[in-house]
């Protein structure tokens, strides 16, 4: 069973060069264009099978009465199995079909949503105490939304796959932070359309419409992606684009086993380990505001879910703007170096948690919000992506990315239940000053990494 898998998803073999420039040309124009509109609207969809959760969590607390602990402890399972998944995943996906790859990581997604809004009904058919139901259900609940983690885990990895062997260094930055937009795209769709399905139809409605969504979106992906430029019969893409110093550094590689390629480029590369500590804070910050934004407006503020769920909406929409701009800067005015770029972004976070901590009008918290989400994602764009993928060999590039993605879902998991603990404990207060320590963490991480670049480039 294993090995009829492990065939089934086999990376395809190499087709020999085509000669022809035009048809190279040709090929190279349609297939990139494609592959990257395939990639962004795939990972699109993966999280509006994943950002639900967040208008969910308000409804699952009204109706069964679970402390923001217990919540924490729901949402945190995806970002469990999410964060080893992404790890195991990627070192699959090197050497995986991302044509069949993606697509059925998505399907699988789809069907764990479905299953996840069905469970209470189920439960319900049991017959079981109040008390007793109540907390089978969560434990039902934690371990669907878990599985549902451990599929989406294997998308970004699949993606960051393509993005390295179908874009080279010098527009990469570029490439990689308009495709990055995908997750503001999901996020900002997953709150306007899950947020308003949620107030309309309940919280089950927010995992079944994305879930059926997604199921066809997976086929649709089949249809449009191919894995390498090679399997294609297509040189490299540094051979396309005539990048010699690229090429160069991906021969060095060629008489190195895969296991000798991920010890030289991940287990000992000291870069890697930096990186992917500093994305445990990023991601602390990253998933405290988007999984609980929507509650702190509520309770700390007195918004209305609607209200909430809209101020809310400026963090994706905006932060697709700060992306961009994250990877345009980094190419063009930093000549390709990322540190600089996160410092200043991670230096706006910490004055944009200020000034919502302060802030008394509630308009004003649609441009604070905005502006944070802008400052977020860039970093979570170029930390645990495009850097990691720069400071390893693009043979490698899914377990590099999979590898500080894991770290970035350890990150994701004190967020959950660090931000629950300390709204508990301290009120939101705490979770304001828990989001704001983790910045200047991170800040001091990537100055430590920005000092090691400036050292080897002189």
């Amino acid at each position: 069973m294993l090995k009829e898998l492990a065939n089934f998803f086999k990376e395809p073999p190499v087709k020999e060069t085509i000669k022809d420039e035009q048809e190279v040309k040709s090929m190279y124009s349609h297939w990139r264009l494609r592959i990257f509109y395939a990639c962004f609207i795939g990972y699109t969809i993966f999280y509006l099978c994943k950002k639900n959760i967040a208008v969910a969590l308000p409804g699952i607390s009204q109706e069964f009465g679970y402390s923001m602990t217990e919540l924490g402890i729901l949402g945190s399972s995806l970002y469990l199995t999410y964060g080893i998944g992404k790890f195991v995943n990627g070192v699959l996906a090197d050497g995986s079909d991302v044509r069949k790859f993606l697509p059925t990581a998505l399907i699988m997604t789809s069907l764990a949503n479905i299953a996840f809004a069905l469970s209470p009904s189920t439960i319900q058919l049991l017959g079981l105490s109040t008390k007793t139901s109540a907390m089978l259900l969560l434990w039902t609940l934690t371990f669907l939304w878990g599985i549902s983690g451990w599929f989406q885990s294997a998308g970004f990895p699949a993606v960051a796959k393509s993005l390295t062997y179908w874009y080279s260094n010098t527009e990469r930055g570029t490439k990689w932070s308009l495709w990055s937009c995908s997750h503001q795209t999901g996020t900002f769709l997953s709150f306007i359309i899950a947020g308003h399905i949620a107030s309309a139809y309940g919280w089950r409605a927010a995992f079944i419409g994305p879930g059926v969504l997604a199921l066809i979106t997976a086929l649709w992906l089949f249809n449009r992606l191919r894995d390498r430029p090679q399997s294609l019969g297509l040189p490299d893409v540094e051979t396309y684009r005539n990048e010699p110093a690229a090429k160069n550094n991906t021969s060095c590689d060629d008489d190195m086993s895969y296991v000798q390629i991920f010890k030289k480029y991940i287990l000992c590369n000291k870069t890697i380990w930096m990186l992917a500590i500093a994305y445990i804070f990023v991601y602390i910050i990253r998933f405290g505001a988007e999984d609980w934004m929507i509650m702190y407006l509520n309770k700390a503020k007195g918004d209305s879910l609607a209200l909430a769920t809209n101020k809310i909406s400026s963090l994706p929409l905006v932060g697709i703007v700060g992306t961009i701009c994250a990877g345009l800067v980094s190419d063009k005015l930093f000549k390709s170096k990322r540190a600089p770029v996160n410092l200043i972004y991670l230096a706006g976070v910490v004055i944009c948690l200020i000034l919502l901590k302060f802030n008394t009008i509630s308009n004003l918290d649609f441009v604070i919000i905005g502006l944070l989400g802008a400052f977020t994602y860039g970093p979570q764009m170029m930390i645990g992506g495009l850097c990691a993928v720069e400071s390893s060999s693009k043979k490698v590039a899914s377990a590099a990315t999979g590898f500080t993605g894991t770290f970035g879902y350890i990150g994701a998991v004190l967020s959950a239940t660090g931000t629950g603990f300390m709204v508990d404990k301290f009120g939101w207060n705490g979770a304001i000053i828990f989001w704001l320590a983790s910045a200047i963490i991170c800040i001091a991480i990537c100055s430590v990494i920005m000092i090691d670049e400036n050292k080897k480039h002189k």
